[in-house]
């Protein structure tokens, strides 16, 4: 993180910055914020409700988590620590003042926000349309940086060229969607971090990767990790964190600036006496199956606990459990620990409220 800037504080609305065209003040913005919750669409509504929090006194701001490692909850994050956060994402991506961005994540969550504060702080030229599956379905102007959801990701393939630098997060990305971008103009790079971290902390290239490094995570500036006794990641980044954050996600260290992430430690499936990494598994079964799923581990008499592959229908459609078991069987990348023992199917996977599939509540 460029240190001298760091005199920048939330105080600061740049003077470049704009909303939906155009440029507005400290004092100007809340009066947009008032309009958006008086009068605004419910996406406009949570904006404005941001901005007003955003543009008060207080040093700290309430932040909702993702709920996909346990309860939703709120958190206080320091108003200081998201521009410095800002400030770390322009340096890495090469924002500049002046840019062009676009908000289609919602604001209720610390992704959704960053994009707001990045453009204040940053001086970007940001316009807002209402977050969906389709986000750019009717945009007809070039952006310089957008962040997107995989599945946002996947429905903006075709105008992908429009956008030069993409963010992707929330959920990770298929082998099949990030095939897909082997041809795109647009550099896209997919994210790690977390409501604590202040939205990611690192990234890796899946657009055109570099030769050899195409699973690894690089460091934003400020960012320093080492990994505890589990293997899990544990994060030191004073810039947005006041302490050092232990994760749950086993990582290889593969420099002092890289890591390729393996899985979640609390995801880990012992059958048999063998450590399974579903994250691992499910990626070489990416291979053959398009739709989401995941695999998981439930109590088995002899095994301790036995693998079993669940499958959404609503995003496989029409796939039977012996299509399914088929498709598994040609995997010559699965190791025989690594085939599941069972199929489900799953009508439709439950969710956290920012989208992310619930893994265990359907075990």
């Amino acid at each position: 993180m460029n240190t001298g800037e760091l005199s920048i504080t939330y105080k600061n609305i740049h003077n470049r910055f704009k909303l939906n065209g155009t440029y507005f003040s400290r004092e100007d913005l809340s009066l947009v914020a008032y309009n958006f919750i008086k009068e605004g669409e419910p996406y406009q509504k949570v904006i404005g409700d941001f901005l007003l929090d955003w543009l008060d006194n207080r040093e700290t701001i309430a932040v909702n988590t993702s709920g996909s490692t346990g309860k939703p909850k709120k958190i206080a994050l320091y108003k200081q620590h998201m521009v410095n956060s800002a400030i770390a994402t322009g340096d890495f991506f090469g924002i500049t003042v002046g840019n062009s961005a676009l908000s289609c994540l919602p604001a209720d969550y610390i992704a959704g926000k960053m994009m707001l504060v990045r453009a204040m702080i940053l001086g970007l030229e940001i316009d807002l349309v209402k977050p969906s599956s389709t986000p750019v379905e009717k945009i007809s102007k070039e952006y310089d940086f957008v962040a997107m959801t995989p599945m946002q990701l996947q429905n903006s393939l075709p105008v992908l060229d429009c956008i030069k630098t993409l963010i992707v997060g929330g959920a990770p990305m298929s082998g099949a969607l990030e095939a897909r971008l082997s041809k795109t103009g647009c550099k896209v790079y997919e994210t790690y971090g977390m409501t604590e971290t202040v939205t990611h902390i690192a990234a890796r290239k899946v657009s055109h990767p570099q030769s050899g490094r195409e699973r690894c995570f690089t460091l934003v500036p400020g960012v320093e990790i080492t990994v505890d006794d589990r293997g899990c990641l544990v994060i030191n980044a004073p810039g947005v964190s006041d302490v050092a954050i232990t994760t749950n996600d086993l990582v290889e260290l593969v420099s002092e600036k890289e890591f390729r992430w393996l899985g979640r430690y609390d995801n880990l499936v012992n059958s048999g006496g063998v450590k399974l990494v579903p994250e691992l598994i499910e990626e070489k079964i990416r291979e053959v199956i398009s739709g989401r799923f995941y695999v998981g581990g439930i109590p088995d008499d002899k095994l301790g606990e036995k693998l079993v592959l669940f499958i959404e229908e609503k995003t496989n459609p029409g796939l039977t459990t012996e299509e399914i078991r088929a498709k598994i069987a040609g995997l010559k990348s699965l190791d025989k620990y690594e085939r599941p023992k069972e199929v489900r199917l799953i009508k439709n996977f439950k969710e956290t409220g920012s989208g992310k599939v619930l893994r265990h509540r359907d075990l």
